[in-house]
């Protein structure tokens, strides 16, 4: 039989998959909500990468309950199958996150100047600053801030600064959060390997015992 230990360290991993899959799902769509910054950092492309794999994620954590209290390890061996999908999904949103920080202050200056120059405004006025590279790159006049070019010159304060220091470490926490996924992906894919270990061993006692007449084999 399988030990409780055992059963006990997949049960962990299995309830982690589930949190990592509601945490995804929830983020990603609270975070569509209207939020300067935050609709600045991720785009519609990007929260629906964050809702697949939450499903994704999810659906697992389904098939891993249907196929845990079944007899045999065919269920087991589809889970695993499954579970490497999961880890290339997440390693793909990983290393897009990871390479899109790694040319940051130019990428969000495309993004910056994509916005409508009301968000611009908006954003200049949250941020006290304007223009992104300089008082004259991207800047839209209106507002508090940057009513013209004479207050955007004297203010001297760009917004790739402030920009990029929220959108580093909401990135850098988006990044260590997947990272995370993908030990608890791993952890279950282990334990789930010793579990199907074990029940091969175990049919094959009772294949043993059936040929000894139902005598237990040891």
């Amino acid at each position: 039989m399988i030990s409780k230990k055992l059963i006990g360290a997949w049960a962990f991993f299995d309830i982690f998959l589930m949190a990592a899959g509601v945490l995804s799902l929830t983020l990603s769509i609270v975070w569509r909500q209207p939020n300067l910054l935050l609709n600045l950092t991720f785009s519609s492309v990007d929260l629906t990468a964050g809702s697949v794999l939450g499903i994704t994620l999810l659906a697992t954590f389904v098939l891993s309950l249907l196929v845990i209290i079944q007899r045999g390890t065919l269920g087991l061996k589809i889970l695993n199958w499954v579970l490497l999908a999961n880890g290339i999904i997440i390693l793909v949103i990983g290393t897009y996150i990871w390479v899109f920080t790694l040319h940051e202050r130019n990428n969000y200056h495309a993004v910056f100047g994509q916005q409508s120059n009301e968000t611009k405004i908006l954003i200049q006025d949250m941020l006290k600053c304007c223009g992104y590279f300089n008082a004259a790159d991207e800047v839209a006049f209106g507002g508090t801030t940057c009513p013209n070019q004479a207050a955007a010159t004297a203010l001297n304060n760009f917004c790739v600064t402030p920009i990029t220091k929220f959108t580093d470490m909401t990135l850098n926490n988006v990044f260590s959060t997947v990272d995370g996924f993908m030990a608890i992906v791993i952890g279950l894919f282990l334990a789930n390997m010793c579990v199907i270990k074990k029940r091969q061993e175990f049919e094959r006692f009772e294949k043993i015992d059936s040929k000894r007449g139902g005598h237990s084999f040891i």
